[in-house]
């Protein structure tokens, strides 16, 4: 009889690695509520606030896109650990930049520094599928995608908190929490990656389009991956318009932004800890990640159309069910390639992942300022629309599962 779907015992290298990704995520979701607040008193307005906010966003994405393949790369020939010592140490030089800087210019250097040693995401993703067999890895994912939830839930509240006493301290607060997260690593997580099971490093797949080319290969695979780029995408309504947007068109202070960002992690916790991986060995995959497509586009539809902040809150419980779509997209992708691949697979989908943060953040930043005063709820309308695509891709038959 074959085994359910998250049913097989979680080794401890992937609780290890979990703590690893709650204390990456603290320091990231420490900073989400404050960052636009301190680019608009740099810029010194709103809508400008929302273009450099997009613009920051993607040079974020512009270099890990670039960078993630070769360090995914490294993580296959020398291990993951060394690549995620190496994520948080630049994160924490990233943030204490950023607490310092006194324009944009030096911003946009810290955050580019942060972006070329940060491929957290994947390395911690890539421990995980190595630990884990096939059968395992969508209940195993979703703990992981729970994990970086609740880093998110705890990060912002304590950033909104924080920033009553200034929009720069949080960022301290955050560097300390990214250089707890190194001395974890160097003291206490293992690495997952045996020698044995290494691979040579090679220039052809250290890059954007060698990454890539396992994803074409299969149209399966690319098909995934499509709808993996447009969840990714949509989720830059978060990171790059959504405190603006509650801040002004519902009059929300930082305390309440915080709390609204905590609620986002708390049902992502919730959602991928504890639904994901039971959905899935009820229903499948397939059908849970629809699903959760289907209710991120009701969701998002519902805060575009919000004309108080209660319903807006309203349209974000209905909003948070996309939660089920990222582990699931994960899992079917990671079961179509073979164990010496799934490096190349996680550095593959990080290249995704930034592709949509370099043209999402910018987009809907660029939406948010054109339709500020005249249509408020356009970006969230057009967010609707890109799940909805998500979902009409990733409908079809599943190929056939080729790793452990």
């Amino acid at each position: 009889m074959a085994t359910r779907t998250g049913a097989l015992p979680m080794p401890t290298a992937v609780w290890l690695i979990l703590v690893m990704a709650l204390l990456d995520m603290m320091s990231m979701g420490i900073i989400m509520p404050v960052l636009p607040i301190l680019i608009e008193d740099l810029t010194g307005s709103a809508e400008s606030a929302g273009l450099w906010t997009g613009i920051i966003g993607s040079l974020w994405a512009v270099t890990q896109f670039f960078c993630a393949p070769f360090i995914g790369a490294l993580s296959d020939r020398f291990g993951r650990r060394p690549v995620l010592l190496l994520s948080a140490a630049g994160l924490t030089l990233s943030w204490i930049l950023m607490a310092l800087a006194p324009s944009l210019t030096l911003m946009v250097a810290a955050r580019v520094i942060g972006g070329v040693t940060s491929a957290s995401g994947a390395a911690i993703f890539a421990y995980v599928a190595d630990v884990m067999p096939s059968e395992g890895r969508t209940r195993a994912f979703g703990l992981a995608g729970a994990a970086i939830s609740a880093g998110f839930v705890i990060g912002p509240a304590v950033g909104g908190a924080l920033g009553e006493w200034g929009a720069r301290f949080p960022f301290w607060v955050a560097a300390g929490f990214s250089a707890a997260t190194f001395l974890y690593g160097l003291l206490i997580l293992p690495e997952s990656l045996s020698p044995d099971r290494r691979s040579p490093f090679s220039w052809r797949s250290a890059n954007p389009a060698g990454s890539l080319r396992l994803i074409a290969s299969q149209t399966e695979l690319a098909r995934l991956a499509g709808s993996y780029f447009l969840l990714s995408f949509g989720h830059r309504i978060y990171t790059t318009v959504f405190v603006l947007y509650a801040a002004h068109r519902y009059g929300l202070g930082l305390m309440e932004l915080g709390a609204l960002l905590a609620i986002v992690g708390g049902l992502d916790l919730l959602i991928q800890g504890v639904l994901t991986g039971r959905l899935a060995a009820r229903f499948g995959d397939r059908a849970v990640m629809i699903f959760g497509f289907g209710y991120g586009t009701i969701g998002l539809a519902c805060m575009a159309l919000a004309p108080t902040a209660e319903l807006f809150a309203a349209g974000l419980l209905v909003n948070s069910l996309w939660g089920l779509s990222e582990p699931t997209v994960r899992s079917l992708m990671s079961a179509r390639v073979s164990e010496a691949e799934q490096g190349q697979l996680q550095g593959a989908m990080h290249s995704v992942m930034s592709a949509s943060a370099m043209t999402g953040p910018l987009f809907f930043g660029w939406i948010y300022g054109l339709s500020l005063h005249s249509l408020p709820g356009l970006t969230f309308a057009i967010g609707a629309a890109v799940m909805l695509a998500a979902a009409a891709l990733s409908y079809g038959k599943s190929g056939r599962s080729v790793s452990r």
